[in-house]
């Protein structure tokens, strides 16, 4: 499956499962593991299970491999990694506390993109 068509689903089965400040950040030219991260909140520990379970459903459905899945048993933080792209699913206080987005920024400009849309260019690092 493409990267392309491998992100727009998991963005789609997050947002099917009213998944909130989805966000997608291009880790290309931070690290060789995977392209993507996409990030998503879930209000509680039985919505960030449902995500992460409808986004492993919908991309087996379509052909695609989910690698591993971790987090299950207590729901605050799941990862869901899909070989090029890792999906974090959290509760809102964890999202903030770990603050990936500002983790992943690195040196350069970063792309973050919200549900799809371009939302900024910019460089977490300053801060």
């Amino acid at each position: 499956m493409k990267l392309a068509d491998l992100e727009k689903l998991v963005v789609a089965a997050l947002d099917d499962i009213k998944g909130r400040d989805i966000e997608v950040i291009d880790t290309s030219r931070l690290t060789a593991l995977f392209d993507r991260m996409i990030i998503a909140c879930g209000d509680s520990n039985r919505q960030v299970r449902s995500l992460a379970r409808n986004v492993q459903e919908k991309v087996s459905e379509a052909g695609g491999s989910v690698l591993s899945c971790e987090g299950e048993e207590v729901g605050e933080w799941i990862l869901v990694d899909l070989g090029d792209i890792i999906v974090h699913v959290m509760q809102p206080p964890v999202r903030s506390y770990y603050n990936l987005e500002e983790l992943w920024g690195g040196k350069g400009p970063l792309r973050v993109r919200q549900a799809g849309r371009q939302l900024a260019e910019a460089s977490l690092g300053e801060a």
